[in-house]
This record gives structure tokens, sequence and C-alpha cells, in this order.
């Protein structure tokens, strides 16, 4: 006569669960640990089937017993291995590469290198029969770039330039983050005074920069105290620096005994909040300093949009005293919608033979661009939502469109300046499309248009008609 198999005990289901819950808890293991706990379960379910047909109670309490203790001993094992997997994969170093470029990160996340790049080719073309400038293709910038941390409290940036007839230095300084609110920052790096001078020119609306930037400081080696609080919506700096001339970068050493004090102060009252004015931002930037001294380290060249000289002085011309600078500016951006605008006045004391003067330049600019695509618009640039290739995407449109003036110190002419071969004032305009065919990839067209007035006895200068295109990948 058959046996009748007996039913599983509570004691049977239980254990059945406990073997269901911890092959639940391996999944998390390595592919070995894995099978190996598979093949464990496997065994003792057929030995759980076979006790279950045993009629003697004594002996069924036994085995389960045992068994009860080997399934907790197994458990306990898979979680060490858990704890050791979480353990490693937190100490193992991460490495990333994505449209941002490639970075280089430790466990804990406090030393990371990242690489970057920067790379525009331009394409030139001067209109009318009175350009006085030659069409070409122009390798305009060449940059990578290596930023990171090092530790908690350093970060770092370095870039070189390899575009032009020689390397160059771009950026090579240190932040000392001690808190958002209050970071060191040390070495060569954009004064804080323009607003276009601050964007990224990967990130710039038009091929090159606007007027006011001919004003305001570009690199310069120091130091400075920077930082954020309520949550961006207040962002200061304030920094003791070499001074540069407007417009361009500092040489590598003081040219002179003085130094230059910039700073400024920018308010983001509604960022991050739901109204329509989240994107307004506004703004002072100014510096103070004394300059001493002639040459192209101590007095500026000013150029035209298509980067042409307009305005220099005469070479028996020197700088003698102070040098200040104030600019008001602000930005709006709500969603395609870019307006972007800034004043800025260079005010500089010059000699010459014995006699002195202080001379007030002065420019502005107003910069307008709609994203056609959807996408918003942003100072830092913008990134399409449907980049090329990807799902029939096309990429990011944009328009964009300028107007801006520098004005030349009347008493500038003639004594100072050569009335026959520097304008005394410049008035332009720029239309362009933007087209962002990834997140990586720009390809910019510009129109630019500018006129001049001659200073009182001078030679008025052609105006100047270009066209410009730009190939820009950036990561």
């Amino acid at each position: 006569m058959t046996a009748t198999r007996p039913p599983f005990t509570l004691p049977t289901r239980k254990l059945l669960s406990l073997s269901l819950a911890l092959a639940a808890c391996a999944a998390g293991a390595s592919a070995q640990a894995q099978q190996l706990t598979v093949e464990q379960l496997q065994e003792r379910l057929q030995r759980l089937e076979r006790l279950a047909g045993v009629s003697d109670g004594s002996t069924e309490g036994v085995g389960l017993a045992d068994l009860d203790q080997r399934l907790r001993i197994l458990e306990r094992r898979l979680e060490l291995q858990e704890e050791e997997r979480v353990a490693a994969a937190k100490s193992a170093p991460k490495i990333a590469i994505d449209q941002k470029g490639a970075s280089f990160k430790s466990g804990d996340g406090n030393y990371e290198l990242k690489l970057r790049g920067l790379l525009q080719g331009d394409a030139r073309v001067f209109l009318g029969s009175d350009a006085n400038q030659n069409d070409t293709f122009l390798l305009r910038t060449a940059r990578p770039t290596l930023e990171g941390s090092l530790g908690k409290l350093v970060a770092y940036r370095f870039t070189p330039e390899f575009a032009g007839d020689s390397a160059s230095i771009v950026d090579a300084y240190a932040d000392l983050r001690f808190d958002p609110a209050y970071t060191v920052r040390v070495g060569k790096f954009t004064s804080p005074v323009g607003l276009e001078r601050l964007q990224s020119s990967s990130a710039l609306t038009d091929v090159e920069r606007a007027l006011p930037s001919e004003l305001a400081p570009n690199r310069d080696l120091g130091v400075q105290l920077q930082g954020e609080v309520a949550k961006g919506r207040f962002s200061y700096a304030l920094g003791v620096f070499n001074g540069t001339v407007d417009g361009r970068d500092a040489i590598t050493s003081n040219p002179d005994d003085d130094f230059e004090y910039a700073g400024r102060v920018f308010f983001e009252p509604l960022k991050g909040s739901d109204s329509a004015w989240a994107g307004l931002g506004f703004g002072l930037g100014a510096s103070t300093g004394e300059k001493h001294g002639s040459g192209s380290n101590f007095l500026p060249r000013y150029r035209t949009p298509g980067q042409a000289t307009f305005f220099s002085y005469r070479s028996a011309v020197v700088a003698d005293g102070e040098h200040r600078r104030w600019s008001p500016q602000a930005w709006f951006y709500h969603n395609g919608l870019g307006l972007q605008g800034e004043y800025i006045a260079s005010q500089q004391e010059v000699a010459r033979d014995g006699l002195r003067k202080r001379l007030d330049n002065h420019a502005w600019q107003a910069t307008a661009s709609y994203v056609l695509t959807g996408e918003d618009a942003s100072y830092r640039g913008v990134t399409p939502s449907r980049p090329l290739g990807s799902n029939g995407g096309l990429g990011a449109f944009e328009l964009t469109a300028r107007y801006g003036e520098l004005q030349i110190d009347d008493a500038a002419f003639p004594f100072y300046a050569d009335p026959t071969v520097s304008a005394a004032q410049i008035r332009s305009w720029t239309v362009g499309a933007n087209w962002y065919l990834t997140a990586n990839l720009k390809l910019a067209t510009n129109y630019l248009h500018s006129s001049f007035d001659a200073a009182s006895g001078g030679a008025k200068l052609p105006d100047e008609k270009a066209l410009f295109s730009r190939l820009q990948v950036s990561f």
C-alpha cells in the first residue's frame, strides 16, 4: 500500500519562505555568488521535501533546526558579501565620458580630474570695395582645459590657448572652497567687471563680443574673494590684481608698481521661483587703480567687432594716474527669450609733453535672442532637446540681434590721438542665426555692420561690413 506524503508542516513552510527570501537577497551579489546560492538552496529544498515525508516528529524537529541554523549562517554570509561589495564600489575610482567631456573621480568624490575642450574655426568675408581687411579662414580658439578638485578644499583650472602664432595661458587658478558663501581664488582669471567678459566664449550669442567688452578688463593675475548666498540669488566678487588695459589680458607680471582693485555684485532676486521674472539678473562691476607707463601694457587700442583697430593713442602718450571703470549690467531670460545689456565707462589719466588729462570713454550694448525650437535661452548657452540625428531631431535654432556704441572722449583729439587714423565714435549692429546641432557642436553665422564718426578735423573711416561664420566644438 502506497504511503501518503504528509503535507508540509508550519516550520517547513517558514523555512521555504526564508529560502525564497535568501534567493532574492543573493540577486545583488556577483554572478559566481549567485550560482553558488542557487545550488545551495536547491539542495536545501530537496532536504526539506525529504524531511516533510518523515513521520517521526523528533527526527523532523532535529532536521529542521539544523537546516534553520545553516540557512541563518548562509544569510549572514550573503549580508557580509553585500557589505563588502558596497564598500568596494564606494572606494573604486569612477570614470565618466559624456557630452561634458571626460572625468576621473575618486571613490569618495574628493579628488577629480575633468578634461574639457573648446575649438572655434571661423570663416570671415569682408564686404564692399572699401574693405581694408582680407577674407580668411581662421582658427579662433583652441583650448584644452584641465579642471577638478584636490580634496574638499581645493579646486583648480588650467587652460592654455594654442590658436594664434604662439601658445599662451588663458586660465590658471586655484580655488580655496571654504564655503559657497566665501571662496578664495588665486591665479590668472577674468577680472570681475564686464558682464559679457565674464561669459564663456562657448556661450556667446554672437561670434565676437560686443563693444563694451573693449573697455572691460579681460584676464588678470591676482587674488579674489567670491561667493554666493541665498541660494544663488546674490553673488559677489572682490579682488586685487596686477592691472590690465581695457579689453586685453594682463602680461605675466606687473608692468609697474601699482595694483588694481576690482569687484562686482549681482542680484537674481526671483531665481528658482515660478515667477515669469525668475530669469532677471542685474548688478554692478567696477575697478580702480593706478597706471604709469607707455606702450600697449598701459594704454589700449580699441577694436571693431570685425577685430580691426579703430582707435589708438599717439606713441608719445603715457598712462599717468588713476584708471577707473564702472559697469551697470543686466540680463533677462524667459523660456526661449534672452536679453542682455551693459554699459561701461573707462576713465584714464594720460599725459603728453608735461600736459595731463583725464579721458572718459564709454560704451553700451543691447542683445536680444530667441530660440525657435522651444529650448530655454540662458547666460550659459543653449542645449538642444532633440540633437541632430537623435530620433529624427534637427537640433536647436536661435535668432540674434545686437546694437552697440563706443564713444571716445572728445578731449583725446588731436593732442592725444591722431584724428586722421582714429575714429571718435563707432556704432555697430549685428544680426545672426545659431544652429546647435548637438550639445557639443554649434554653427553660428553673423552679418555685422559698423559705421564711424570722425573727430574734428579728421577723416571718416569707411564702414565695416562683414559676414562671419563659426563652427564650434565644445565639451
